[in-house]
């Protein structure tokens, strides 16, 4: 069936963890001045996760991490240049490049919302309004990339496999579908637990491919699809605000029963441009059957699969007049156990990719250096031990829970 050709690509695998690693890596060269800090709410005082940090007239871009800390790396000469900071709700802080670390305060912009009138829009209409105008809104020539890509696994709240990398996508037009579209791997580097209780682990199958197919609007087929938005029904949410410019948010949740797994949550839509901003959605897991064979591949005989929590997130943002991808993440929560065995063990598999750069003109990646949606980041790049591992490039600084895991699995090979 046509509508499911790119929508089950969040694979996973259990293996046997085996230690080889090829390094693939490119210089990066270039002064830089290094921006951090962290993003906080002025009227609470909570730190903010996942806020946008980008360089005020230039793709340069990075996320705050789930401390709501954030690391900018920006070419020099940096002129008068600043850095602006959006949040979902909130509006729009600007801060000026300082070697030393900032506190970013941003405030929620209740006021903006009284420009958006809610009534009177039909939600289905609306969206597949936003839908005819992506021609217009998105890319229609070929574009180059940059990303950084991380993903993780937990063993309870313990971290067993750790994989980045500074990745390439190679994108074709918004209209041309994803089949064209490629990635590669400039530089990564990996840990996983040395442990013999962590050999049997979990391994994600085309980790950096998430980049094409999470692509809601280049990929239809996961949700956009003409014939797929009549397997939903649409409500109105309240209305919002991203990057200071008005949202329409857009309830979405399955009306019928299909073969196969679909999805709920919400769409947040320009109110002017009537772009994609935003998606979150979450895997339908009313039937664990259908949404097992969504995101599982194999495992072994005898291992019980039980997924809990499947989410998803996609974010556009602006550059030049039209949208285009800047960042995705995706958690899925689930428990595993073997047969004859009293307790499951619960585990989480993260993956989070944000564009850092963007060139209009696409490079070729050449087949051999495409990485494919079957393989594994973590079986194809090097350890972890150089501190200055990534130089110039911009990267998702890790939080302190991910800090401390490197330190102990660096240890674990220390002692080994």
């Amino acid at each position: 069936m046509r509508t499911r050709k790119y929508c089950c690509f969040f694979i996973m695998s259990f293996f046997l963890l085996t230690a080889n690693a090829v390094t693939l890596e490119r210089e990066n060269d270039g002064k830089y001045i290094t921006v951090s800090g962290v993003v906080k709410d002025k009227s609470n005082k909570k730190t903010l996760p996942y806020a946008t940090i980008s360089l005020v007239g230039n793709s340069t871009a990075t996320m705050s991490n789930a401390d709501g800390e954030f690391m900018l790396k920006v070419k020099e000469p940096i002129g008068n240049s600043r850095i602006e900071v959006s949040y979902v709700g909130y509006e729009n802080a600007y801060i000026h490049l300082d070697s030393k670390p900032q506190t970013v305060w941003l405030t929620p912009s209740d006021n903006m919302l009284d420009e958006i009138l809610v009534r009177g829009r039909e939600p289905r209409s609306l969206v597949e309004e936003a839908v005819r105008k992506i021609p217009s809104n998105y890319s229609l020539e070929p574009c180059a990339l940059t990303g950084f890509y991380r993903e993780s696994v937990r063993k309870r709240k313990r971290y067993i496999n750790i994989a980045e990398a500074v990745i390439n996508l190679d994108k074709s037009s918004y209209v041309d579908g994803v089949a064209n579209d490629k990635v590669r791997v400039l530089k990564g580097r990996r840990l996983v637990s040395p442990k013999l209780s962590d050999t049997l682990a979990v391994k994600l199958q085309g980790g950096p491919t998430s980049a094409i197919y999470l692509d809601i609007v280049k990929n239809p087929d996961l949700l956009l699809r003409g014939e797929i938005l009549s397997f939903y029904d649409f409500h109105m949410e309240e209305a919002t605000v991203i990057n200071d410019r008005p949202q329409y948010v857009v309830r979405f949740s399955p009306n019928r029963e299909l073969p196969y797994a679909l999805y709920y949550g919400k769409l947040y839509i320009d109110k002017e441009r009537l772009s994609f901003t935003c998606a979150e959605f979450n895997l339908d897991l009313s039937d664990r059957n259908k949404a097992i064979r969504a995101i599982l591949h194999k495992k072994p005989v005898g291992l019980r699969f039980k997924p809990v929590e499947v989410s998803y997130r996609v974010n556009y943002s602006d550059h030049e007049g039209k949208s285009y991808l800047s960042y995705l993440r995706y958690d899925i929560l689930f428990k595993c156990d073997w047969r004859r065995k009293l307790f499951s063990t619960s585990c989480n598999v993260l993956s989070e990719m944000v564009v850092t750069d963007i060139q209009e003109v696409a490079p070729r990646i050449a087949p051999e250096e495409v990485f494919d949606k079957t393989d594994v980041l973590s079986d194809n790049v090097a350890l972890f031990f150089d501190e200055d591992f990534w130089g110039s490039y911009n990267i998702i600084k890790p939080d302190e829970s991910l800090e401390d895991a490197v330190d102990k699995l660096k240890k674990q090979y220390d002692y080994d």
